[in-house]
């Protein structure tokens, strides 16, 4: 790993464990194990490498989103896979984490990438939803932008219950709740004829 990529995948776990202010250039350096002319070599200041970092982790996480909601599968299930997808629930997200960030949210250029993160993925979940309502697989009334809003809504919220918590227990009954609000529209009918077919 060259030394900007030391500097940036550093910068990322500190922000990501301390936050903008806690995330100092001795810190940097301490964790890459980089000189301290190379963060001014590579980068203008601390801005422009959390700015690289922040750009990174923002990537990262829309492509690990992607390859789920972009996945095979119906609607339903590419959003089921979405929302169970394996997380450090109790390290929190690493783009929630900079929305709580005061110093990320005053600056326009470090909060962009976040903003345009979660757009992103809301806007994808949305299509998905509207591609499930074309399916006949979720009910006609249901709005995809408010169901991408309520996807979101409920991973992040999770990710704060589960940290409050101390437990993932939070997280999960929030993902439970929201999938069998969302499920199918005849799943509820399986179920029961399920249920009486085992007694």
């Amino acid at each position: 790993m060259s030394t900007s990529e030391r500097l940036i995948e550093s910068t990322r776990e500190l922000l990501w464990e301390r936050g903008y202010v806690g995330t100092s250039p001795k810190a940097i350096l301490e964790r890459s194990g980089a000189g301290q002319g190379s963060m001014y070599h590579h980068f203008k200041g601390k801005p422009d490498l959390a700015l690289a970092a922040i750009r990174r982790t923002a990537a990262e996480l829309r492509a690990t989103a992607e390859a789920v909601l972009g996945g095979p599968g119906t609607p339903y299930e590419r959003i089921e896979a979405y929302l169970l997808r394996e997380r450090d629930v109790l390290r929190g997200c690493p783009v929630g984490r900079l929305t709580m960030d005061p110093d990320v949210i005053a600056s326009d250029e470090l909060r962009a990438p976040v903003d345009e993160t979660i757009a992103a993925i809301r806007d994808r979940i949305a299509e998905i939803v509207e591609e499930g309502k074309r399916q006949g697989q979720f009910a006609p009334e249901l709005d995809g932008a408010e169901i991408g809003a309520a996807v979101l809504a409920t991973v992040q919220g999770g990710y704060v219950l589960a940290r409050a918590s101390g437990s993932p227990a939070a997280f999960d009954a929030g993902v439970r709740g929201l999938l069998a609000l969302l499920g199918p529209r005849n799943q509820g009918s399986h179920v029961s004829q399920g249920a009486q077919e085992t007694h």
